[in-house]
């Protein structure tokens, strides 16, 4: 921690300034606890993931190219190039109607026998006419002559009145060698789970896929309506002998009006189906709270999780009531009940 303090006139006032100060940082810091969660606040990020690679922390978030961040704490970010300096050459208004400039959504990060892969989003806000590309890469330090983002395209496109859910919030989980699994959606049928290629890169043939999670829709609304299903940003974490899916309900992307909060459901198989601590299945609306809106979080929501270190973490977004509302960074050490269902202090 650095203080500069200009020291004119009484040096008494001086003191009792500093001493104040260092009480009262000393009071926020036992308030929130120990971990890298102390700093993270004030660093802006919307549908964070994270991997780290040697000592190095990465950081992706949405937008313009894919927002990049690295740390060695968790704690102090430094901004990176974004993986995109300009949009990716299959994203066309046959692919992605109403798409602009090179704002990207919601990627994920993964490491899979020495390759690094990005999943991204491309999309038009409440609108289903969206699809998710994919990125590889050998290193994510860019110092190394090694280091070079390599597009592959598109995996999966959601088409109006096709489709009825949102090709957008990918995230890959391994079942098993080989076995890849990508997850996505957002509102309209609810979220999806679909067995990907052995390359990571393109769908399984024949294709395999499952309704994982999805909240009540008033079904008399138009299929091309988002509709009033708010779910999505499903994550898939394997834990002991679960795999872990966490969604986000409610509205986000509305400052201090959002109303995002973290719900699980566990499975012992990656199809599912999962179910919350209650029995109660994801794909009819069911969900265990993990996370909700408190005094200094407006809400919060589209996380991601991890095992660093040993530690399991949850890594999300919230809408800080400080800030009038703006998105920021939020990490927590994530912890077991007896029963293995995560926990959090907010």
């Amino acid at each position: 921690m650095k203080k500069n303090y200009l020291v004119k006139g009484c040096f008494v006032t001086v003191l009792l300034t500093l001493v104040t100060t260092l009480m009262a940082e000393a009071q926020e810091s036992r308030r929130r606890g120990p971990g890298p969660e102390r700093e993270s606040r004030g660093f802006p990020a919307h549908d964070p993931v994270m991997i780290k690679q040697d000592s190095v922390y990465y950081l992706f978030t949405t937008g313009n190219g894919i927002s990049v961040a690295s740390s060695t704490d968790m704690e102090n970010w430094t901004r990176m190039n974004p993986v995109f300096s300009s949009k990716p050459g299959w994203i066309t208004n046959e692919v992605v109607p109403g798409f602009r400039g090179n704002h990207l959504w919601a990627p994920d990060i993964a490491c899979v026998d020495g390759t690094y892969y990005l999943y991204y989003s491309a999309s038009a806000f409440a609108k289903n006419t969206s699809a998710i590309g994919v990125a590889t890469n050998k290193t994510l330090h860019p110092s190394d002559p090694d280091f070079r983002w390599v597009d592959h395209g598109m995996v999966v496109q959601s088409v109006p009145n096709r489709d009825f859910w949102n090709a957008i919030d990918p995230n890959l989980i391994m079942a098993g060698r080989n076995e890849g699994w990508l997850s996505f959606g957002s509102f309209w049928g609810g979220l999806k789970l679909v067995k990907l290629a052995p390359d990571l890169l393109s769908l399984a043939q024949p294709e395999e896929w499952y309704t994982i999670a999805r909240q009540p829709r008033s079904f008399a609304l138009d299929d091309t309506d988002p509709g009033d299903g708010a779910i999505e940003a499903p994550f898939i974490y394997r834990y002991n002998e679960y795999f872990y899916l966490f969604v986000s309900v409610d509205y986000c992307c509305r400052g201090l009006e959002s109303t995002y909060k973290i719900l699980v459901g566990r499975s012992r198989d990656v199809e599912g189906p999962y179910v919350d601590k209650d029995g109660v299945s994801l794909s009819v609306g069911g969900g265990s709270l993990v996370a909700d809106g408190n005094e200094d979080w407006a809400a919060v929501g589209h996380c991601s999780a991890y095992t660093f270190n040993g530690k399991s973490y949850l890594v999300f977004h919230g809408y800080d009531r400080k800030d009038d509302g703006r998105s920021k960074l939020i990490i927590r050490e994530m912890k077991w009940d007896n029963n293995d269902w995560p926990f959090i202090d907010l």
